[in-house]
């Protein structure tokens, strides 16, 4: 069998245990999510380089919402030269905290932080820090690796001990799900393709209940589509108060 047809079939498998274990807390997450929202707090979403693919998938995209804030600091977002130093950013201790101290962010907020691994600690001290101001702290992680593995943070605790609410991804350790006869390293992440289809099947819950408690779900129409850029503008101008990275 083609590796082609093997990755299709290992992600239909993930997909499937995903949808299948992690609806209560996936529901959970929506649930806070359509409440900011109704409330008008912020929401805010945050990963670490590859895991910060997610955050851009939220962000700024068709059927998406207006009001999920990306944090996009320095060294994060895979913009740095050489890129392995993305790799040591990502352990710097107390960095997370910095991040956290520069957001507009209020107890009954809402944060949405993906990693794969849990262990480093930019990501811990972000999720410790919107605990501590009583954000809500919404993990997607990867828990075969994250209890396979070492915190790399000093309190010896990694990102799913902050969460309020917790998804697994349902990865397999490491991420890579492909192997190749002879070769010992796996080949083919799923994190992104996963991660992105359970954020935007959040989203897509939390849209439907602000819609069945008569409110107009934030979300932004295509700007290739005639309207669209009406549509996003008066949008965006409803929920400006929330938004923070016009």
């Amino acid at each position: 069998m083609s590796t082609v047809n093997v990755y299709y079939n290992r992600i239909t498998e993930i997909m499937e245990e995903v949808f299948s274990k992690e609806g209560e807390a996936m529901e959970k997450a929506a649930a806070v999510l359509a409440d900011a929202n109704k409330e008008k707090r912020s929401v805010f979403a945050f990963g670490c380089n590859h895991a910060g693919l997610i955050t851009l998938e939220l962000f700024y995209r068709t059927g998406g919402m207006v009001t999920v804030n990306p944090v996009r600091v320095p060294g994060m977002m895979l913009e740095v030269s050489p890129i392995t130093m993305s790799s040591e950013m990502e352990r710097l201790t107390d960095y997370g905290q910095v991040i956290f101290d520069s957001l507009p962010a209020e107890k009954g907020d809402a944060i949405i932080i993906h990693s794969v691994s849990g262990r480093n600690a930019v990501t811990i001290d972000m999720a410790k820090a919107a605990k501590e101001k009583g954000v809500t702290v919404i993990v997607v992680t990867n828990m075969n690796t994250a209890t396979s593995v070492s915190s790399r943070h000093p309190s010896g605790k990694k990102l799913y001990d902050f969460a309020d609410i917790l998804i697994d991804n349902h990865g397999d350790l490491g991420d890579a799900a492909i192997e190749l006869e002879g070769f010992a390293q796996k080949i083919a992440s799923t994190s992104t393709v996963v991660g992105a289809a359970i954020l935007n099947a959040v989203i897509a819950r939390t849209c439907e209940l602000l819609w069945e408690q008569g409110i107009q779900p934030p979300v932004f129409m295509s700007g290739n589509i005639d309207g669209g850029d009406a549509y996003n503008k008066a949008v965006i101008a409803q929920h400006q108060e929330n938004i923070f990275y016009m």
